[in-house]
């Protein structure tokens, strides 16, 4: 590393291909033979005077000047000593010899809100142990893999004893035992760039390049992600790069112009959320952002990005949908360098726009993501669950609907903290019915998911049946697996989640329509909805039936595809997850009756709000193979449940 800035650097930089700008800008530590220097780097183009300030000199910039090695405004100084773990801030004049203190773009490290100040902090030195995730992460793509994240708010998962924070150590220690007993492949947190408020979640952030000293110091956080990787688990960070927060100390106005946003009022203002949006077409910013992605990559490891509002990147915030060729362009130049550089790493879209091709290459017209949340299918689900079970037969299209494009894109089906907070009640509370009834949907909600194509995610709190919205000021209620229902919920979740990881079908094809096949999508009189799902191997397909509604059915005839004996593998109404026990204990002869267009079908029982899931018996040399998973339905000699009278129904 050297004193100044090269030349080749501040051209890739202006051009907007630098990735790695943490290289240049920001403060590093430099030894040139016995002695050792501080480099501090900025750009602030509109300065008049730049001045490093800090407790090192008594927050005097006097004999502190920045020299501007370049006629774009690249700003430079070299200090003798080490000045590791000191407080510092630029003190930049602006055009109007206004005096403002900022924070480095660049910091690696900050004070602990509400102090704002940036801290010489040198990411070397820690010991990475996690060399087998990362070659196994660059081979194995995820599309035919089994994918369920757990998305956590750090700061009210759980708290200290004494209602403080838990540090990155401590979240690391109690998450991942928590993580592997649940089955989750990957968590994904909300974001952890600096941010001045708690109640922002993140979402408006001032330090790009510092993870939140809210939990600890940058090495605490390479140890938890250090510690998930040996674990065998994921870790995606949310990651807000179409717009920043606008206290006095961040980016917003930096060099007393508009350096990192947009010149124009209406689009530089991003009204709703009080923010001020990236300038994506400032090929500087495109070096900033993009460095960003592959600075988390690089030194913290990061498996992916879960890129937050991405409809407010592709078009203008404040038009009536007008496309943003900038924002567009920027995508498709971020998301070809990550996986260039980082093959492997995820770049997961949040968009609620009908945008065409956001998970196609950008060869292909796209914009490169590898995935794209599902907002039109969690939007339909919610809605249709919190319909009266009586009048769901009246909105059996929003079930049935994602399945016209749920192969358009590679998605991943989400119910996020923003479903769960400011009034929308828990997914528990949002179910209709009584006590017994809000389990019994909110089981079937989460197994539908798991059914269905796309990968999955879920907030915190939903696995054992939170009941309340998520409060961001206190912790999840634990105390509510004292109650048996809530145990019931999470004993479901975690059977769940294993059965969904051993059953190929349910993952394999995931973004094929050789993937899927409807049974009966029509049966609207009883909201029941049949399906296949299928794996790689023709022979391996699953039929997952759910019934929406508390009607209970005996001898229930479902057309099936083979000739076969099939045994139920999961069931929801399982007593041991506090369901009625209304389960198939026997395997099930498929018979020469056509029904559904096939030739071939099955009777069976169909639970209140279940969902039952069977599959061909398949043996092996006179041996049945899938023995094992009987368990998973056949368990109405254990727990207790609500028991509820069978109505012998045939479907219609």
């Amino acid at each position: 590393m050297t004193f100044h800035p090269t030349e080749y650097q501040l051209h890739l930089f202006h051009e907007g291909t630098y990735f790695k700008c943490y290289d240049l800008f920001g403060a590093h530590i430099i030894k040139n033979d016995s002695k050792i220097y501080t480099r501090f780097c900025v750009w602030a183009p509109a300065a008049k005077t730049v001045r490093l300030v800090g407790d090192f000199n008594q927050w005097d910039g006097e004999g502190f000047e920045f020299t501007k090695v370049n006629s774009e405004g690249v700003w430079n100084l070299f200090l003798e000593g080490d000045l590791c773990g000191e407080l510092y801030k630029y003190e930049i004049i602006s055009p109007s010899d206004d005096k403002k203190l900022k924070s480095d773009p660049f910091a690696f490290h900050s004070e602990v809100r509400p102090n704002t100040a940036s801290v010489v902090y040198p990411l070397d030195g820690f010991q990475w142990n996690d060399k087998q995730w990362l070659r196994k992460r660059e081979k194995d793509h995820t599309y035919s893999k089994p994918m369920a994240i757990y998305e956590v708010h750090l700061g009210s998962w759980k708290l200290a004893s004494d209602g403080s924070l838990l540090t990155y150590k401590e979240l690391a220690d109690e998450l991942i035992p928590y993580i592997l007993e649940h089955g989750y492949t990957h968590i994904e947190v909300l974001p952890l760039t600096e941010h001045p408020l708690d109640v922002s979640w993140g979402y408006q952030g001032t330090g790009y390049y510092s993870v939140t000293s809210r939990f600890g110091k940058p090495h605490d956080f390479m140890y938890f992600v250090d510690q998930f990787h040996q674990n065998g688990i994921g870790v995606i960070l949310d990651w807000v790069p179409g717009h920043f927060c606008k206290d006095e100390h961040g980016l917003y106005q930096f060099d007393g112009s508009y350096l990192y946003d947009y010149p124009n009022l209406n689009d530089r203002e991003n009204f709703v959320w009080g923010t001020a949006n990236f300038d994506l077409g400032k090929t500087e910013v495109q070096s900033f952002l993009i460095s960003n992605a592959m600075f988390w990559i690089e030194h913290f490891h990061i498996d992916g990005f879960r890129l937050d509002a991405v409809s407010n990147i592709i078009y203008w915030p404040n038009s009536n949908e007008e496309v943003n060729a900038y924002g567009i362009e920027f995508l498709k130049k971020l998301n070809s360098a990550v996986a260039t550089h980082y093959p492997g790493v995820l770049m997961i879209a949040e968009d609620s726009t009908d945008f065409p091709k956001v998970t196609s290459s950008p060869e292909e017209g796209g914009l490169g993501f590898t995935y794209k949340w599902n907002m039109g299918w969690m939007n339909d689900m919610l809605k249709y669950m919190e319909s009266q079970a009586h009048e769901r037969r009246h909105h059996h299209n929003k079930v049935t609907f994602s399945l016209l494009y749920a192969f358009s894109e590679a998605f991943v089906l989400p119910f996020s903290h923003d479903e769960v907070v400011h009034g929308k009640k828990s997914l528990l509370d949002k179910m209709p019915g009584d006590y017994w009834q809000k389990f019994a949907q909110l089981r079937l909600l989460l197994g539908y998911m798991a059914a269905h194509p796309g990968k999955m995610l879920t907030f915190m709190g939903a696995e054992f049946g939170q009941f309340a919205e998520w409060k961001d000021k206190e912790q999840l209620d634990w105390h509510l697996l004292d109650y048996e229902m809530h145990e019931k919920m999470n004993v479901f979740v975690k059977e769940m989640m294993k059965f969904y990881k051993r059953s190929k079908p349910l993952y394999e094809l995931d973004h094929s329509y050789e993937g899927f096949e409807w049974i009966d999508a029509d049966n609207d009189h009883q909201s029941i909805f049949s399906f296949l799902r299928k794996g790689k191997n023709e022979d391996h397909h699953l039929i997952i039936v759910c019934n929406f509604t508390p009607e209970t059915y005996t001898g229930y005839r479902i057309g099936v595809p083979k000739l076969k004996t099939y045994r139920e593998v999961f069931n929801s109404d399982n007593l041991s997850y506090g369901g009625s026990g209304l389960v198939n204990k026997k395997s099930i002869k498929a018979e020469e009756i056509g029904f559904h267009g096939r030739p071939f079908s099955i009777e069976m029982n169909i639970p209140p709000f279940g969902i039952s899931i069977l599959r061909p018996v398949r043996k092996r040399k006179g041996k049945v193979v899938d023995a094992k998973e009987k368990n998973c339905s056949d368990a109405s000699s254990r727990g207790s449940g609500k028991s509820l009278e069978l109505i012998d129904k045939k479907p219609r």
